[in-house]
């Protein structure tokens, strides 16, 4: 994959020490685990070693894994965007049209998109449909529920 990975400033930060952790703390752990069930005995009937060895190989799978994120990473300067035009890495305050439910997003990519902390993925319906509006559009989303409807009511770049 040669795929870009477009990412914030932040989010490419958190990648970087996510993976530190895993290679330094978590291995150090893992092997420990590991040196201690080979003392258990025999190798062939030894659960603790079994499972060990594969939290070791989805660790190691982790890792590849978030390797190829940062090497593909595009980092994002948001600080240097301004403006009342949404683009990658803004934070937009929109209002539910119906209810008037307000909520502020950020857009970011794909390996910091978290839904719980206001994080959405550029690639998401929400994010599309928002990308080049302007504060005091309204734009449709498509959503299992049915269409619905938000208004811009700021854009931030932080």
């Amino acid at each position: 994959m040669t795929d870009r990975l477009p990412t914030t400033r932040g989010g490419y930060d958190a990648l970087r020490e996510r993976l530190a952790r895993l290679k330094t703390i978590d291995r150090r752990e893992i092997a420990r685990e590991i040196e201690i069930a080979r003392g258990h005995g025999d190798l062939r009937e030894n659960a603790d070693y079994d499972v060990a060895k594969n939290k070791q190989g989805m660790l190691e799978a982790t890792i590849r894994d978030l390797d190829d994120k940062l090497a593909r990473a595009e980092v994002i300067d948001v600080s240097q965007l301004t403006g009342e035009r949404v683009l990658f890495g803004a934070t937009v305050m929109i209002a539910d049209a119906v209810t008037g439910i307000e909520q502020t997003i950020q857009i970011v990519g794909e390996v910091e998109a978290d839904s719980k902390v206001g994080k959405i993925n550029v690639t998401s319906p929400l994010a599309r449909s928002l990308i080049a509006k302007h504060v005091g559009d309204v734009v449709k989303v498509q959503s299992p529920g049915g269409t619905r409807e938000y208004e811009i009511l700021d854009v931030k770049y932080v």
